[in-house]
């Protein structure tokens, strides 16, 4: 398998497990509160990941650092206190809609950050395509789309955060191990989550620990964020970050396909429409070559 497709392999995984993620925070919503899920699920991902790589905790460069510090702002903590805080004042069709944009935003800011990610024209055509089947994924009888400025633009501002995030992983310029990097991330992440515990009001102890809550905190923590963090950095590395982002698309048909699975949800024909529209927005997209790319084997890579 060429060092390319497994880019694409990691980002189809890890897309697939984020997007069965909604699933495993519906239910952890009946017990914790949206910032508690959030500090469990990255803190147990970190100490995992000590665990796994109890290697090199010393103070990089200054430049390094506060690209890590970055990572973990725009990718752990600004991305889900936004998420979550637009849940509470805007509908979550919106909030999932717009998410979805993420990837154009990305493309965006890879042009102007980025050497070898200049945008193309393919790319708003692959978007387009996305946006309707997003859209038709989305809708039934049960789903509305209400303009709520304040939520939605705090859905929009997470949606940028990812783009800051993926377009980031590439500023780094040491040769760091995949574990090392995503550990590091999710440090700076829950750093700068603190604050936001008391403002908050969380309550991290009382509560009550059944083995269906404790299985799903099991699933975010060790699978959606240390495995697949690690996995979709990888996939940046190999693919970029437009390319990678791409797949982030296809999260609203996953948790769609997972509900009718898990939850027994019903399947409807504009959905399967709507999947098929964004499969071909995602082709698409991935067909974009930037000018002058340069190889894969140029690109920064991590042992």
């Amino acid at each position: 398998m060429s060092k390319k497709v497994m880019g694409h392999v990691f980002a189809l995984f890890a897309i697939i497990i984020w997007g069965l993620t909604f699933i495993s925070t519906a239910v952890l919503l009946d017990v914790l509160d949206p910032i508690e899920i959030m500090v469990f699920r990255f803190g147990m991902a970190f100490l995992l990941l000590c665990a796994i790589y109890p290697k090199n905790f010393k103070f990089l460069s200054l430049k390094e650092e506060f690209i890590f510090f970055i990572l973990g702002l725009s990718g752990v903590s600004l991305y889900f206190i936004a998420e979550n805080i637009s849940l509470t004042y805007t509908l979550p069709s919106n909030v999932a809609f717009i998410l979805t944009t993420a990837p154009l935003y990305t493309a965006i800011i890879a042009h102007f950050f980025s050497q070898d990610e200049k945008f193309d024209k393919s790319i708003l055509v692959g978007f387009a395509f996305c946006i309707i089947g997003v859209f038709f994924v989305m809708y039934n009888s049960q789903v509305k789309l209400a303009i709520n400025p304040l939520g939605d633009f705090l859905a929009l501002a997470a949606a940028v955060m990812w783009g800051i995030y993926s377009v980031s992983l590439r500023k780094l310029t040491g040769n760091y191990h995949p574990i090392y990097m995503v550990r590091k991330t999710f440090f700076y992440g829950i750093l700068t989550t603190l604050p936001f515990i008391k403002l908050f009001g969380a309550d991290m102890v009382s509560k009550g620990w059944s083995a269906n809550i404790i299985f799903n905190l099991i699933f975010l923590g060790i699978v959606a964020s240390a495995l697949c963090y690690v996995l979709w950095n990888k996939a940046v590395m190999l693919i970029g970050s437009v390319q990678a982002t791409n797949y982030i698309y296809l999260i609203p048909l996953v948790t769609v396909i997972g509900s009718f699975i898990f939850l027994k949800h019903k399947l409807e024909p504009l959905m399967i429409f709507g999947g098929v529209l964004i499969i071909v927005g995602v082709v698409i997209a991935d067909k974009w070559k930037a000018k002058k790319m340069g190889d894969v084997e140029d690109v920064k890579k991590v042992a």
